[in-house]
């Protein structure tokens, strides 16, 4: 298999005003969630977003009470996402090797599920650190995908998924120092097929 990262980052380079305007479309379980997580947050927090995108919905609803800062693998969607959130600060590049700055929340939506199963821990542990104490965590995980897959025509390019099952990621976030409030394995629909992720909302503990 070709480099997994440069998959997904030529990938969303290709796709991204289609998947902009797939997932502003799409009815699924984003804002019900983000909703949990702004009853944690007071006015002006600071707000990570692994894997923003084009920053909507999810980085532009975020922008309206708190300080966001995004960061994609993809030079594209951070294009469109400085396009849609004027307010906020955009980063491209890796979220595995970047220097994340510290927030008061991180919020990662289904981008864990394109990063290779040897480096999830990793990812998980970095979130866990950038986070402040009594910081908060809303994070997706696939639960399909496997060890690691091309799918050759996703919305009109290859892409890369990769997934666990439900006890594997969420004893990842437990072993990232994090406390988990709410996890629930959720089903929506992508293109009329069922999938599922775990849904997670977590929050820092310890000093």
């Amino acid at each position: 298999m070709d480099d997994p990262k440069r998959i997904v980052a030529s990938g969303y380079d290709a796709i991204a005003e289609t998947y902009r305007d797939w997932v502003e479309a799409e009815t699924w379980p984003r804002l019900e969630w983000l909703a949990l997580l702004e009853a944690e947050l007071p006015d002006g927090s600071e707000v990570l977003g692994l894997g923003c995108g084009a920053g909507v919905p999810v980085t532009r609803a975020l922008a309206a009470r708190h300080r966001v800062t995004g960061v994609d693998i993809s030079a594209r969607q951070v294009e469109l996402a400085r396009e849609n959130v004027p307010g906020g600060t955009f980063l491209q590049g890796d979220a595995l090797e970047l220097d994340l700055p510290q927030a008061d929340a991180v919020v990662s939506l289904y981008m864990s599920g394109h990063i290779p199963p040897g480096e999830q821990q990793e990812l998980v542990r970095r979130v866990g650190s950038c986070l402040r104490p009594g910081g908060m965590l809303l994070m997706t995980f696939p639960q399909e995908g496997g060890p690691g897959t091309v799918e050759e025509d996703w919305l009109g390019a290859p892409m890369y998924f990769a997934g666990d099952d439900a006890a594997t990621s969420l004893a990842r976030v437990r072993r990232s120092g994090l406390e988990i409030l709410r996890s629930e394995v959720v089903t929506q629909l992508e293109f009329g097929d069922e999938t599922r992720f775990l849904w997670v909302l977590a929050r820092r503990t310890g000093s």
